[in-house]
Protein backbone atom coordinates (compact mmCIF):
# COMPACT_ATOMS: atom_id res chain seq x y z
CA UNK A 1 0.00 0.00 0.00
CA UNK A 2 1.28 3.18 -0.77
CA UNK A 3 0.63 6.81 -0.07
CA UNK A 4 -0.36 9.25 -2.69
CA UNK A 5 0.36 13.45 -2.09
CA UNK A 6 -3.40 15.02 -2.20
CA UNK A 7 -3.55 18.19 -4.14
CA UNK A 8 -5.53 19.97 -1.95
CA UNK A 9 -5.67 23.35 -0.36
CA UNK A 10 -3.60 23.57 3.19
CA UNK A 11 -4.86 26.84 4.03
CA UNK A 12 -5.05 26.75 8.24
CA UNK A 13 -7.87 27.92 10.08
CA UNK A 14 -7.12 31.01 11.55
CA UNK A 15 -8.12 29.99 15.30
CA UNK A 16 -5.86 27.08 14.96
CA UNK A 17 -1.80 27.96 16.11
CA UNK A 18 -1.29 23.86 15.28
CA UNK A 19 -0.24 22.47 11.89
CA UNK A 20 -3.23 20.99 9.78
CA UNK A 21 -4.03 20.44 6.13
CA UNK A 22 -1.37 18.25 6.30
CA UNK A 23 -1.78 14.59 3.89
CA UNK A 24 0.26 11.91 3.87
CA UNK A 25 2.93 11.07 1.04
CA UNK A 26 6.02 8.82 0.55
CA UNK A 27 5.17 4.82 0.84
CA UNK A 28 4.57 2.60 3.82
CA UNK A 29 8.02 1.19 5.56
CA UNK A 30 10.30 0.59 7.91
CA UNK A 31 10.50 3.95 9.77
CA UNK A 32 13.57 6.16 9.08
CA UNK A 33 16.55 5.89 11.29
CA UNK A 34 15.85 8.73 14.30
CA UNK A 35 18.41 11.38 14.95
CA UNK A 36 18.42 10.94 19.00
CA UNK A 37 20.24 14.77 18.85
CA UNK A 38 17.14 16.50 17.70
CA UNK A 39 15.29 18.24 20.72
CA UNK A 40 12.23 16.44 22.14
CA UNK A 41 8.71 17.39 20.86
CA UNK A 42 7.24 15.98 24.23
CA UNK A 43 8.71 15.68 27.50
CA UNK A 44 7.68 14.90 30.96
CA UNK A 45 9.91 15.61 34.25
CA UNK A 46 9.27 14.18 37.25
CA UNK A 47 5.89 13.63 36.71
CA UNK A 48 3.93 11.60 40.09
CA UNK A 49 0.06 10.32 39.68
CA UNK A 50 -1.52 9.07 42.59
CA UNK A 51 -4.72 7.14 43.45
CA UNK A 52 -5.41 6.96 46.65
CA UNK A 53 -3.00 5.01 48.09
CA UNK A 54 -1.36 3.57 45.07
CA UNK A 55 1.22 5.27 42.75
CA UNK A 56 0.84 5.21 39.54
CA UNK A 57 3.49 7.86 38.43
CA UNK A 58 6.59 8.01 40.58
CA UNK A 59 9.04 10.66 39.33
CA UNK A 60 8.93 10.00 35.82
CA UNK A 61 11.13 11.39 33.10
CA UNK A 62 10.70 10.94 29.37
CA UNK A 63 11.09 12.49 26.49
CA UNK A 64 9.74 12.02 22.61
CA UNK A 65 11.28 13.33 19.10
CA UNK A 66 9.78 13.85 16.11
CA UNK A 67 10.38 11.30 13.60
CA UNK A 68 10.54 8.34 16.42
CA UNK A 69 8.49 5.44 17.43
CA UNK A 70 8.57 4.98 21.12
CA UNK A 71 6.70 1.35 22.24
CA UNK A 72 5.51 1.51 26.14
CA UNK A 73 5.37 -1.82 27.40
CA UNK A 74 4.58 -3.22 30.72
CA UNK A 75 2.66 -5.62 32.67
CA UNK A 76 -1.42 -5.20 33.43
CA UNK A 77 -1.37 -1.97 36.06
CA UNK A 78 2.45 -1.04 35.20
CA UNK A 79 1.10 3.06 34.86
CA UNK A 80 1.47 2.67 30.83
CA UNK A 81 -1.82 3.99 30.35
CA UNK A 82 -1.40 6.64 32.89
CA UNK A 83 1.75 7.79 31.68
CA UNK A 84 0.08 8.10 27.89
CA UNK A 85 -2.97 9.77 29.15
CA UNK A 86 -0.62 12.06 30.98
CA UNK A 87 1.57 13.26 28.46
CA UNK A 88 -1.66 14.27 26.21
CA UNK A 89 -3.12 16.63 28.47
CA UNK A 90 -5.62 13.50 29.24
CA UNK A 91 -4.49 13.26 33.22
CA UNK A 92 -2.99 15.99 35.16
CA UNK A 93 -0.47 15.10 37.26
CA UNK A 94 -0.30 15.20 40.88
CA UNK A 95 3.57 17.16 40.26
CA UNK A 96 6.02 17.55 37.37
CA UNK A 97 5.56 19.22 34.10
CA UNK A 98 4.83 18.51 30.65
CA UNK A 99 5.85 20.57 27.76
CA UNK A 100 4.88 20.49 24.20
CA UNK A 101 7.11 22.05 21.52
CA UNK A 102 4.52 23.95 19.39
CA UNK A 103 4.83 25.65 15.95
CA UNK A 104 4.95 28.43 18.47
CA UNK A 105 7.33 27.84 20.79
CA UNK A 106 7.09 25.57 24.24
CA UNK A 107 3.87 24.97 25.66
CA UNK A 108 3.30 23.92 29.62
CA UNK A 109 0.57 21.27 28.92
CA UNK A 110 0.36 21.23 32.76
CA UNK A 111 -0.12 25.19 33.43
CA UNK A 112 -3.27 24.80 30.86
CA UNK A 113 -6.85 24.55 32.26
CA UNK A 114 -8.65 21.76 30.82
CA UNK A 115 -10.25 23.81 28.02
CA UNK A 116 -6.85 24.80 26.86
CA UNK A 117 -5.40 21.41 26.89
CA UNK A 118 -8.86 20.19 24.71
CA UNK A 119 -7.77 22.48 21.93
CA UNK A 120 -4.45 21.33 22.49
CA UNK A 121 -5.41 17.58 22.24
CA UNK A 122 -7.78 18.42 19.53
CA UNK A 123 -5.41 20.45 17.33
CA UNK A 124 -1.95 18.92 17.96
CA UNK A 125 -2.60 15.56 19.06
CA UNK A 126 -4.05 12.63 17.91
CA UNK A 127 -5.60 9.45 19.10
CA UNK A 128 -6.18 6.00 18.01
CA UNK A 129 -7.46 3.28 20.79
CA UNK A 130 -8.13 0.00 20.58
CA UNK A 131 -11.74 0.22 19.96
CA UNK A 132 -11.50 3.01 18.09
CA UNK A 133 -14.04 4.84 19.82
CA UNK A 134 -15.40 5.68 16.72
CA UNK A 135 -19.11 7.31 16.11
CA UNK A 136 -21.45 4.46 15.13
CA UNK A 137 -24.03 6.29 13.87
CA UNK A 138 -21.24 8.25 11.59
CA UNK A 139 -20.00 7.56 8.34
CA UNK A 140 -16.34 6.94 7.72
CA UNK A 141 -15.60 10.29 6.16
CA UNK A 142 -17.61 12.10 8.95
CA UNK A 143 -15.88 10.18 11.74
CA UNK A 144 -12.49 11.43 10.03
CA UNK A 145 -13.85 15.08 9.39
CA UNK A 146 -15.18 15.34 12.58
CA UNK A 147 -12.16 16.92 14.53
CA UNK A 148 -11.77 19.24 12.10
CA UNK A 149 -15.21 20.72 11.90
CA UNK A 150 -15.00 21.39 15.82
CA UNK A 151 -11.86 23.06 15.13
CA UNK A 152 -14.11 25.65 12.82
CA UNK A 153 -13.53 23.98 9.45
CA UNK A 154 -16.46 24.20 7.09
CA UNK A 155 -17.91 20.96 6.47
CA UNK A 156 -16.70 20.07 2.72
CA UNK A 157 -13.20 21.28 3.17
CA UNK A 158 -13.30 19.10 6.55
CA UNK A 159 -14.44 16.56 4.32
CA UNK A 160 -12.37 16.76 1.47
CA UNK A 161 -9.43 16.31 3.83
CA UNK A 162 -10.86 13.50 5.37
CA UNK A 163 -11.31 11.66 1.88
CA UNK A 164 -7.58 12.11 1.12
CA UNK A 165 -6.50 10.30 4.24
CA UNK A 166 -8.87 7.89 3.88
CA UNK A 167 -8.09 7.17 0.36
CA UNK A 168 -4.41 7.12 1.20
CA UNK A 169 -4.79 4.92 4.12
CA UNK A 170 -6.87 2.39 1.03
CA UNK A 171 -10.67 3.62 2.29
CA UNK A 172 -10.81 4.96 -1.14
CA UNK A 173 -15.04 4.17 -2.10
CA UNK A 174 -15.77 3.32 1.57
CA UNK A 175 -16.23 7.00 2.47
CA UNK A 176 -20.09 6.35 3.37
CA UNK A 177 -20.20 2.85 5.25
CA UNK A 178 -21.13 3.30 8.48
CA UNK A 179 -18.15 1.95 11.17
CA UNK A 180 -20.30 -1.10 11.67
CA UNK A 181 -20.36 -1.74 7.73
CA UNK A 182 -16.05 -2.16 8.29
CA UNK A 183 -13.93 -4.63 9.13
CA UNK A 184 -12.25 -4.50 12.47
CA UNK A 185 -8.65 -3.57 10.36
CA UNK A 186 -10.78 -1.36 7.96
CA UNK A 187 -12.08 0.59 11.16
CA UNK A 188 -8.37 1.21 12.96
CA UNK A 189 -7.54 3.19 9.64
CA UNK A 190 -10.51 5.52 9.99
CA UNK A 191 -9.66 6.75 13.50
CA UNK A 192 -5.48 6.52 12.20
CA UNK A 193 -7.51 8.80 9.64
CA UNK A 194 -9.33 10.95 12.00
CA UNK A 195 -6.06 10.91 14.49
CA UNK A 196 -4.21 12.61 11.32
CA UNK A 197 -6.31 14.68 9.61
CA UNK A 198 -5.86 18.15 11.77
CA UNK A 199 -2.03 17.03 11.05
CA UNK A 200 -1.26 16.02 14.65
CA UNK A 201 2.16 16.11 15.77
CA UNK A 202 2.54 13.50 18.18
CA UNK A 203 0.01 10.57 17.85
CA UNK A 204 -0.73 8.57 20.88
CA UNK A 205 -1.74 4.64 20.25
CA UNK A 206 -3.45 2.73 23.18
CA UNK A 207 -3.52 -0.88 22.23
CA UNK A 208 -4.07 -0.01 18.81
CA UNK A 209 -4.05 -3.84 17.45
CA UNK A 210 -5.62 -5.48 20.84
CA UNK A 211 -8.87 -6.38 19.05
CA UNK A 212 -6.94 -7.50 15.93
CA UNK A 213 -5.80 -11.12 14.37
CA UNK A 214 -2.09 -11.02 13.88
CA UNK A 215 -2.68 -10.71 10.13
CA UNK A 216 -4.78 -7.47 10.65
CA UNK A 217 -2.44 -6.45 13.38
CA UNK A 218 0.53 -5.99 10.92
CA UNK A 219 -1.59 -3.92 8.37
CA UNK A 220 -2.72 -1.34 11.06
CA UNK A 221 0.47 -0.98 12.35
CA UNK A 222 2.20 -0.25 8.41
CA UNK A 223 -0.71 2.35 7.90
CA UNK A 224 -0.11 3.68 11.17
CA UNK A 225 3.65 3.98 11.03
CA UNK A 226 3.34 5.15 7.79
CA UNK A 227 1.05 7.80 8.29
CA UNK A 228 3.05 9.02 11.43
CA UNK A 229 6.57 8.16 11.53
CA UNK A 230 6.47 8.11 7.86
CA UNK A 231 5.63 11.72 7.73
CA UNK A 232 8.04 13.04 10.73
CA UNK A 233 5.71 13.24 13.22
CA UNK A 234 5.95 11.23 16.09
CA UNK A 235 4.08 7.71 17.83
CA UNK A 236 3.70 6.63 21.38
CA UNK A 237 2.46 2.92 21.51
CA UNK A 238 1.41 1.75 24.61
CA UNK A 239 1.13 -2.36 23.89
CA UNK A 240 1.52 -5.60 25.55
CA UNK A 241 2.39 -7.44 21.92
CA UNK A 242 5.94 -7.85 21.19
CA UNK A 243 5.52 -7.97 17.42
CA UNK A 244 4.09 -4.57 17.70
CA UNK A 245 6.48 -3.18 19.23
CA UNK A 246 9.15 -4.53 17.73
CA UNK A 247 8.40 -2.40 14.84
CA UNK A 248 9.07 0.88 16.85
CA UNK A 249 12.29 2.74 17.31
CA UNK A 250 12.64 2.36 20.72
CA UNK A 251 10.89 0.10 23.46
CA UNK A 252 10.34 1.30 26.86
CA UNK A 253 9.85 -1.22 29.49
CA UNK A 254 8.28 -0.95 32.84
CA UNK A 255 7.88 -3.01 35.94
CA UNK A 256 7.44 -2.53 39.44
CA UNK A 257 7.30 0.91 39.22
CA UNK A 258 10.67 1.41 37.22
CA UNK A 259 11.50 1.46 33.67
CA UNK A 260 14.19 -1.36 33.02
CA UNK A 261 17.50 -0.77 31.74
CA UNK A 262 18.16 -1.53 28.03
CA UNK A 263 21.43 -4.52 27.42
CA UNK A 264 24.11 -1.94 28.31
CA UNK A 265 22.76 -2.13 31.77
CA UNK A 266 21.07 2.05 30.93
CA UNK A 267 18.25 3.30 32.38
CA UNK A 268 16.41 3.16 28.77
CA UNK A 269 16.25 7.00 27.65
CA UNK A 270 19.06 8.46 30.21
CA UNK A 271 20.63 11.12 28.89
CA UNK A 272 23.68 9.59 26.68
CA UNK A 273 21.71 6.37 26.56
CA UNK A 274 21.55 7.26 22.30
CA UNK A 275 19.48 5.00 20.69
CA UNK A 276 18.52 2.96 23.49
CA UNK A 277 15.66 5.41 24.24
CA UNK A 278 14.62 8.92 25.82
CA UNK A 279 13.23 8.51 29.22
CA UNK A 280 15.16 9.72 31.64
CA UNK A 281 16.00 9.16 35.42
CA UNK A 282 13.99 6.57 37.94
CA UNK A 283 10.56 6.33 36.62
CA UNK A 284 7.94 4.54 39.21
CA UNK A 285 5.01 3.19 37.09
CA UNK A 286 2.99 1.03 39.82
CA UNK A 287 -0.79 1.23 39.98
Amino acid sequence: MTFSTPQHPTNQHPNNQYPSGQYPSGQYATPPTTSFSAPAILSGSALVKTYGPSTALAGVDIQIRAGESVAIMGASGSGKTTLLHTLAGITSPDSGRVEFQSPGGAVDVTAMNERERSKLRREAFGFVFQQGLLIPELTAIENTALPLMLAGYPRREAEGRAQHWLAALGLAGMETRRIGELSGGQAQRVAIARAQVTGATVVFADEPTGALDSATSDDVMSALLGSTVGQGHALVVVTHDQTVAARCSRIVRVRDGRVLPDASGVVAGAPGAGAAGSTTGTTGVSA
